[in-house]
């Protein structure tokens, strides 16, 4: 297949490079402020934001191909940690408004095959109880109003174009991603990989702060069952338009997850609660009926996939 991944150099974006790069794909990705280093990947820093930047991607990546764009991979996105969600909450409405918009226009003059778009859970935020695919959203935590209705807009514009194009669209509302080429920084990265970076710079015996009562809770998934379930959605899906609910079924608080993170690490650090700091109270129960009738099941569990994700940082970052 001819792949054109935008935002190849991101967490998602790079992942998805190196899960379908082989010798039956070719993989064209997109850039902007991070280098693209992979030399087996065609690739272009372009601005996303401009009519400009999006045209010249398809155009690039098909003479790289030479031939027709098969798959886009839509990984491409204005992303930040919690200090932004709180201090700067339209940080991520603008700039993902337009770069999806301005694709999803251009699709028009190329034969797509099929369309992935990120969505995310957010929109859930201010439900209790069981959700998926078929709850309705009426009402949007307050923290998360801008983002949310952003991604539902972004949605219904994918179904939108699914029925101006013969592309197939899929839109996955994942949940918390984690694992290598994240954003691993303490003022831009979100929380797994925050909290990790704080066990693994600590000390033995330190204090590994936590924002808040440490009791909100969030479903992980780990990026290669992400790729994975991209991977069956390309082979299987057979309509026009599809959107599903994806994460690992199971919730756990921050808490938990820094413990885990103390635990396997083995510093003997203790968790120090900052109740200064806002909590994100996310409760609800993600439920993958949809992802499962494909026969997709999550691979990797949160203590694999964090002994995973320290052995990559430390080989990556160096064993600081």
């Amino acid at each position: 297949m001819n792949i054109l991944i935008f935002g190849g150099t991101g967490f998602i974006g790079r992942n998805m490079a190196e899960y379908f790069k082989s010798a039956d794909n070719k993989i064209f990705v997109t850039g902007n402020k991070r280098k693209i280093e992979d030399s087996s990947f065609g690739s272009l820093n372009a601005n996303l934001t401009t009519e400009i930047g999006v045209a010249a991607v398809f155009e690039r990546a098909k003479l790289y191909f030479g031939g027709d764009i098969d798959i886009v991979i839509q990984a491409a996105a204005t992303t930040s940690g919690a200090k932004d969600t709180f201090n700067k909450p339209w940080y991520h409405v603008t700039d993902n408004a337009v770069m999806n918009s301005l694709i999803l226009r251009e699709e028009l003059n190329h034969k797509i095959k099929h369309h992935i778009f990120f969505s995310c859970t957010v929109m859930y935020s201010a439900q209790n109880g069981i959700v998926n695919e078929d709850t309705t959203i009426n009402e949007i935590q307050d923290i998360y109003f801008g983002v949310g209705w952003t991604k539902v807009y972004l949605e219904k514009m994918c179904k939108f174009y699914s029925t101006l194009m013969k592309t197939k669209f899929t839109v996955i509302r994942h949940s918390n991603i984690y694992g290598p080429y994240d954003k691993y920084g303490l003022e831009n990265s979100h929380f797994f990989g925050a909290n990790l970076t704080k066990v693994l710079t600590s000390k033995p015996g330190d204090n590994i702060i936590v924002w808040g009562d440490g009791q909100d809770t969030r479903d992980l998934l780990h990026i290669e069952d992400l790729c994975y379930f991209v991977e069956l959605a390309i082979k299987q899906q057979n309509t026009s338009y599809e959107l599903f609910t994806l994460g690992s079924e199971h919730n756990y608080t921050t808490n938990e997850v820094v413990s885990k993170m103390i635990e396997i690490t083995g510093t003997n650090n203790r968790i120090l609660n900052d109740l200064a700091k806002p909590s994100m109270k996310i409760n609800f129960e993600l439920v993958c009926t949809k992802a499962h009738k494909l026969n997709w099941y999550p691979k990797i569990n949160l203590e694999d996939g964090i002994k995973q994700t320290i052995y990559w940082y430390k080989k990556f970052y160096g064993n600081k």
